[in-house]
Parts: C-alpha cells; structure tokens; sequence
C-alpha cells in the first residue's frame, strides 16, 4: 500500500462488470486506498432508446445478488443505490470523504456520456477519477489501418490485433505472448468503512429488475448467472467442447459452443480471462477468432456512434422497406415463432423459453425477416434487444445490420438465407425442430423441415409458411433493385 494513500477511501463503481475475481479495479484500489466501498447505481433515466430490456434486467437482478454474496463471503458489502449516478456520487464522496472513484469503461453512447458528467462532476469535487478498460482485448484508438483509419473488414482488424504484443500465435505459452493482458487479479478482503452502512442505499429488490409476468420463470433452469456459473461453463466448454468447437459450432441441436455470452455481457469473466485458460489450446483459435469478431462490434459502434439508429451503408436509407401498418401482423408471427417455417420459429420460441437463441439460428431468423417478410432490420434488433440474455448494444447492432447487408463487412444484401435449406443442413434428423416445435415432434425427418408438405389436415396446428421462399427471395432482390436504380437517379 502507498504511504500517500493509506488513510484514503475510495468507491469502485461498478458498471458491466460485475465480479471480483481478474478484476483490476479491485485490485488497484484495494492496494491503494485503506478502505473501499463497492457501489452498483441504478441509472436508465438517460438511457433514452437503449433501457435495459427484460431479459437483460432478469440477468442483472441474479448477477448483483450473486456479487453481493460474494463479497459477504469476503466480510464486505455491495451498496446499491437508484438514481442519477453523478448526484449519488457525489453525495457519497462527500459523505465518505472519498478521494477516488474508480470503474470501467464502456462504449455504448450513453454510458459514454455518463462517464464524462461524472468525470467533471467530481473534478468540481476535488476527487480524482479513474476509468479502466477491463472490458475489452483492444483499445479502438490504438488498432487503426495505414492511413490512420478504423479498419471496416474483419480480417485485416483481426491480424493486426494478432500483431499486437497482448495477443497470443497459438499454440505460445501465455506468459511468452500476452504480456500486456491485465495478469490475474487476486480476491482480497476488502475492508469497509464501519458507518458506511448508514447511508442511504437500496436493496437490490427494490431496483425492480424482474419482470411482473411468468416470462421468465424458467431461466433459471437454464443459467446460472454470475461468477460461478461463468467459471463453470468456460471450464465445461474447455473440457467437453472446445476441441470439437470449429466442427459443431453450426448445429443447434449439438452442445458445440460455450453460452458465456450473457456472463461476458456482464462481466462476470474477462475475454482476458478467456484468452489467458484457451490460448494453450490451439483447436480453440476459432472460438478466440470469434472473441475477436465480438471486440470487431465494440470497435465500430466507438468509431460510429450513430449506426444503432442508422445503416453504416448510407444507401440502404433508401432501401424500400414494407410500411409499418402492412408488416405489423408479420412481425407478430415472426416473434411468436408462427412463420410456418420450422427452424424459424424454432429459433424464436427458444429465444423466448431461455433467452438465449444458437448463433447459426440467429442468422436465419433474421435474414427472415430483413429479407423474406422485408421488415427493417431495427424491428429485429429491438425485439432482440429485449428478450436476449446476452442483449449487447454493439454485437446486436453488428449482427443485424451484417444480416441485412447495410453494415461493416456485412455479408451481401443479394445472400437471402434459404430457410429450409438451413434447416437440412444444420438441422437434418430435426432433433432441435422438435425440441422447440412440439406440434412437430410426431413428423418424419423426410418432412419436418417442409411440413406443409404433408397438407394440413395432417398439421393442423402448425401454421402454412407466412410467405413461399421463393416469393420472399424475389421480392427482396426487387427490393435491393430499386434501392440500387433510387440511388443511381440520385447521382446523376
């Protein structure tokens, strides 16, 4: 401890990441600050289009009260408090008399605004204010292409990351080629200020966090958030999954990928942590090849703020989506997961039973509806962005706007996914059909992808495909025409 700062008291706020362990915040404050108070704020008034959607509050009720048991279990406190975050610190660093604020940087635009009034509010308060990147592998600033420039391709992003000191060639050991990823931090007993307790603070119920309806009854029975749970599926992903990954990573009905990413929303593990336990492993390059794809999202949305209203494509401004009032019924059966097409909805009802939905899966459902039911790829985003678990403004916006073809490296607007086709690949004996298609489950694998087939007196209750593949493909490639010949009178 610094002989300067060992009478001094400081806050560690936490923001999106929320656990102790391989945590530099804790660490850095605890070894230099004689006491420390830990301090989640409830603060959406200035979310503006972003609040917390219903699932990612499910989450974050769980996850703070696993956070709190974990610091009881090392004789310290989460202090909770709701309000606007700049008014409530500055009530306790005067109150406290603390000398330092620390917390973690994120990058979505209004938790970038948050942490600059807080910054200058405490400024005005004699107190210094420290934000870390605890979240992310690359500072964006520091990744730009030759002529200075955010890279707007995956793949020269993802090399010059690989270039970079911090990151791994596997299969190098960990200490030769990650230098400068933060090193694991140490749990400590962090001692508390003994009259902090008669401050003003909340209980974590009193957030109301959890939903008023029976949605989410069941998540439970899928997850675990926190700490513990992320440790044990990054340890079950190691030992069962991650020599398979590249193999099985496409198929739904296989356990072929990790679920870690509502705990990396969160925060409960570090894509440093990640890296540091797979990087011995060379068949886990394309799981860390993903991480990279994940800090590709954070990268664009800090270099283009505006792309979660907007396409990074400017041209498909013009795109000729379907008017609101003629696609509302549409959009209903799609989030209902009543198109009529088998893996769709499957998708869909599994998002809406676990708040989670298999990355192959998500791509389907949303080539769907961007371009079969030509519903814009926002509608998407915002149903999205309230029922998943691992809700993230950056990888949300990134693999919407990639589906429909208007963002970074997006895959063409032309590539309509053929939802049936999907479905023989990835899903061929239609093990996760069933699984999420209960009115399927009695149908032969010859017919389960294309149940219509079969006539409707045999399937009853499962509905005719809300549009035929071949009309949704054509009325999309019409679509991308007119936006292609508006475009082409506007420049000339």
């Amino acid at each position: 401890m610094n002989i300067s700062s060992q009478n001094t008291s400081a806050i560690v706020w936490f923001r999106q990441n929320l656990r102790l362990e391989d945590n530099p915040l804790i660490q850095k404050a605890i070894s230099s600050h004689a006491s420390v108070m830990f301090v989640f704020i409830g603060d959406e008034d200035g979310e503006e289009d972003w609040a917390l959607g219903g699932a990612s509050k499910w989450w974050l009720h769980h996850s703070l009260k696993s956070l709190q048991q974990h610091l009881k279990n090392r004789q310290s406190s989460l202090h909770v408090f709701k309000g606007d975050s700049q008014q409530v610190l500055k009530t306790l660093v005067r109150q406290w008399q603390v000398t330092t604020v620390y917390c973690d940087q994120r990058i979505e635009p209004y938790a970038l605004k948050q942490e600059q009034a807080v910054a200058q509010a405490l400024q005005k308060e004699g107190v210094c204010f420290e934000s870390l990147n605890i979240s992310y592998l690359v500072n964006p600033t520091e990744v730009l292409n030759g002529e200075k420039k955010p890279y707007r391709v995956f793949t020269p992003f993802y090399k010059a990351c690989m270039q970079r000191p911090f990151n791994t060639r596997l299969p190098d050991s960990v200490s030769d080629r990650l230098p400068n990823i933060f090193p694991p931090s140490p749990l400590y007993d962090a001692p508390i200020q003994s009259d902090c307790d008669t401050l003003a603070s909340c209980s974590i119920d009193d957030l109301s966090l959890l939903p008023t309806r029976d949605w989410s009854d069941g998540f439970l029975s899928y997850w675990q958030p926190g700490e513990l749970g992320a440790k044990s599926l990054l340890q079950n992903f190691m030992k069962n999954t991650a020599h398979q990954y590249e193999d099985t990573r496409d198929f739904p009905s296989i356990k072929g990928v990790s679920r870690l990413s509502p705990h990396l929303h969160f925060g409960e593990i570090s894509p440093h942590s990640i890296v540091r336990q797979l990087s011995h492993l060379p068949e886990a390059a394309p799981y860390i090849r993903q991480l990279y794809w994940r800090e590709f999202s954070f990268y664009q949305l800090s270099h283009s703020l505006d792309i979660t209203r907007e396409p990074f494509r400017k041209e498909f401004m013009d795109f000729p989506w379907r008017d609101k009032a003629e696609y509302e019924e549409d959009l209903t059966l799609w989030k209902k997961g009543m198109t009529g097409y088998p893996l769709v909805d499957a998708g869909m009802r599994e998002l809406w039973a676990t708040g989670w939905m298999h990355n192959r899966v998500r791509m389907v459902v949303a080539s769907f509806l961007t371009k079969h039911l030509l519903i814009p790829w926002q509608e998407g985003a915002r149903w999205f962005w309230d029922t998943l678990l691992d809700a993230d403004l950056a990888n949300n916006t990134m693999g919407w706007q990639w589906v429909a073809g208007c963002g970074v490296d997006a895959a063409p607007y032309f590539r309509v996914f053929n939802p049936i086709l999907q479905s023989k690949k990835f899903d061929e004996k239609g093990d996760y059909i069933r699984q999420w298609v209960p009115e399927l489950a009695h149908v032969e694998s010859k017919y389960i992808h294309e149940p219509w087939l079969l006539g409707g007196l045999l399937m009853p209750d499962y509905p005719e495909p809300v549009i035929p593949h071949s009309d949704g493909r054509a009325r999309a490639l019409q679509a991308l025409e007119e936006m292609k010949a508006k475009g082409r009178g506007q420049s000339t």
